[in-house]
Parts: structure tokens; sequence; C-alpha cells
């Protein structure tokens, strides 16, 4: 799987006042299909793993991947920041 670092995006965890930072494609689809929270599995959601799938295939960037993982860590209300802030 292509790694392609990208910007950093933190997200909450599901401990208390643990953060993650999220720097690849690895990392995304992992939390993706492991530890998301099931009830924030909505269309967000679902063009991240897809953009997942593609940037694997070729078919997208690790921006792209990083674009939908934001959206999808809004929906499921995890998103804190993007970058260093």
């Amino acid at each position: 799987m292509p790694l392609d670092h990208f910007d950093i995006v933190t997200i909450t965890t599901s401990q208390p006042g643990q953060m993650l930072n999220v720097t690849n494609t690895r990392q995304v689809a992992e939390l993706l299909t492991g530890n998301w929270p099931a009830h924030s599995r909505g269309k967000a959601y679902t063009m991240a793993v897809k953009a997942c799938m593609d940037h694997i295939e070729g078919k997208k960037s690790g921006e792209d991947v990083r674009e939908a993982f934001i959206e999808a860590a809004k929906e499921a209300r995890v998103f804190i920041r993007e970058g260093w802030h």
C-alpha cells in the first residue's frame, strides 16, 4: 500500500483526552476499517474508504485521501485540526 505521507490531521481517540496524528493512507485505512465509530459510518466514511482503495489502485493521490478523511472525521465528530496549530 502506498504511504504517501500528507500534512497532519489530528483526531480524538476513544480514550478521553487522547489525540492521534494521522499522516498517511495506511493509517487512514486502518482507522476506517478497525476502530471507526460504528454510528459514524455514513456518506463521508464511505467516500473516505473509497478514496483509500482508489489510492491503492493509483487512481487518487494521498491528498485526496486526506481530504476525504477530514470529511469523515468531521462527520464522526472526531476531527480536531489540520496541521500543527
